[in-house]
């Protein structure tokens, strides 16, 4: 078996309409110069870490805000991937080495605008666990705490307005 795949497309049904929250929270974003911090949220333990990081990071990062990664992926009229494809950088946060969502993230706008962190590679915990539910909340959290502080120590050290629009 091979363990690597040549690249691939997948057909996305079509969609009418929008989120009207989502729209309205997206175009505030897009006037405020927020970049998007998006996130690996899979039921797995190193995506649910991924996921929690990803809202602290938004929350304490100055210049962030969380992006819905559906939205911007799959309903590509919304104001979420207009904000996301047009920003000047984008925090993507994946929850191990397979990067799905910056795989994904990386087709949408362009690969140097995408600031990238594997979660997994900045906590090394529960390798051999998948299910979210087998960790503790409370070690999910801290282990959440961890990465978040990670990638924010990480931000803080690149060139304010390149990295955090509106900083």
């Amino acid at each position: 078996m091979d363990a690597q795949t040549p690249d691939f497309t997948i057909a996305v049904e079509a969609v009418k309409g929008r989120c009207p929250a989502g729209e309205r929270y997206a175009l505030e974003q897009i006037a405020q110069r927020r970049t998007p911090v998006l996130a690996c949220e899979g039921p797995c333990i190193r995506g649910e870490i991924a996921r929690l990081a990803a809202n602290l990071v938004a929350a304490q990062g100055p210049g962030l805000a969380r992006a819905c990664h559906a939205e911007a992926f799959f309903v590509p009229h919304s104001a979420m991937s207009q904000w996301v494809r047009g920003a000047e950088r984008s925090v993507m946060i994946d929850g191990c080495f397979l990067q799905c969502h910056g795989r994904v993230l990386r087709q949408l706008t362009a690969p140097q605008r995408v600031i990238h962190f594997d979660a997994f590679r900045l906590h090394r915990k529960y390798a051999d666990v998948f299910s979210m539910d087998d960790v503790p909340e409370a070690q999910r959290r801290e282990t959440a705490r961890e990465v978040a502080d990670a990638v924010l120590g990480e931000l803080s050290k690149t060139e304010p307005s390149a990295a955090l629009p509106g900083t």
